[in-house]
């Protein structure tokens, strides 16, 4: 017959195991989230991600412009919140800034956010001051509170795969960096774009800056040309390019209003002694490509292409979900130094610093 004492015992740990078992799995609560404008172009986008993740329940959207329209089925349902209802709220962690580009150039929506407790996420290009940028992320910090800017790059597999790569050596010593985001636009977007200084570089370089900031650091000296070129009766920097130097490297961003299935074009690609690794498309395909001198990490010596099973629900689907990780304690993976560094390095490529 079994000792009783070890019956109990074998019990009582299953018992615990169970409830342990049961804790661990249960699922965390959900962070409550609001979504301040509607007027950029990844405002449609961040809603519909914040609408299906299961980290957030999203308590409504506040655009204070009476011009935007809510007529999109994204927004079919949401609940429509005054500023003071948004900011009042103390149950709601987390607001998104999807206004109008101009209207966060002066990060008025993002500085009342802090000021009010609340996590930001700040999609891009973040605003047209040094200062101001300062000045918010100085307030964040003071408030143990994270600004993350809308450079959903950063977490792209392919892009990470190939910036691991240059970090680990495996390309050698790097000596260029070449990245553009053409895009064909229609008068209605160039009319948007051409608002604010910069144009093309100020809205869509800034993706490419903050990758190169990332894998390379703050450039000694910047170069740049920030045109219109197109035959379109309009003021937008059309056609942009900055060379960033460094000690040992070159980089290069282009970024242009004209090609013809730009998308298609997109390009981020690492050269340097040893090989070069080459992410193209950028999205709904994650692919990177390697060409190397020598095997080095996991790949082989030659050509190869690596393709990466897109899981994603939107290509904003990692900046929130390292954001939820944020808010419920963990450690942001980019640090107000890199923020400040890529924002200085963006204003001075447009010109405007």
């Amino acid at each position: 017959m079994p000792n009783s004492d070890n019956v109990l015992g074998r019990r009582a740990f299953l018992l615990a195991s169970t409830i342990g078992t049961m804790k661990s799995t249960a699922a965390p609560t959900k962070i409550r989230a609001a979504v301040w404008g509607i007027g950029h172009g990844h405002a449609r986008g961040k809603v519909e991600t914040l609408r299906r993740m299961d980290d957030f329940e999203l308590v409504g959207i506040c655009e204070p412009d009476p011009k935007q329209s809510w007529a999109h089925e994204t927004y079919q349902g949401v609940r429509s919140l005054s500023e003071r209802e948004m900011l009042d709220d103390d149950s709601i962690r987390l607001i998104a800034v999807e206004s109008d580009v101009r209207n966060n150039l002066n990060f008025r929506y993002a500085q009342k956010a802090i000021e009010a407790g609340k996590f930001v996420h700040l999609d891009k290009p973040p605003g047209d001051s040094l200062t101001a940028l300062q000045k918010l992320l100085t307030t964040a910090t003071e408030k143990n509170l994270v600004v993350q800017m809308g450079y959903q790059w950063r977490y792209h597999e392919a892009m990470q795969k190939a910036i691991e790569a240059a970090r680990e050596g495996w390309l050698g010593s790097i000596y260029m960096v070449r990245a553009t985001i053409d895009k064909p636009l229609g008068q209605d977007a160039r009319n948007y774009d051409a608002a604010y200084p910069g144009g093309m570089m100020f809205d869509l370089g800034s993706h490419m800056i903050d990758r190169i900031v990332a894998l390379l650091g703050k450039p000694k000296n910047i170069t740049s040309w920030i045109r219109h070129d197109s035959n379109v009766p309009d003021n937008l920097a059309d056609n942009t390019l900055a060379v960033f130097e460094y000690d040992h490297a070159l980089a290069e961003v282009y970024i242009a209003a004209q090609r013809p299935n730009g998308n298609r074009y997109r390009t981020f690609q690492i050269s340097g002694t040893k090989g070069t690794a080459t992410v193209r498309p950028f999205f709904p395909n994650l692919r990177v490509h390697f060409d190397l001198a020598h095997a080095a990490g996991p790949y082989k010596k030659g050509s190869q292409t690596i393709e990466i099973e897109n899981k994603r629900l939107a290509p904003y689907e990692p900046d929130f979900s390292m954001m939820a990780s944020i808010i419920r304690g963990g450690k942001p993976d980019y640090s107000v130094d890199h923020d400040l560094i890529t924002q200085e390095v963006l204003l001075r490529a447009c010109k405007m610093l």
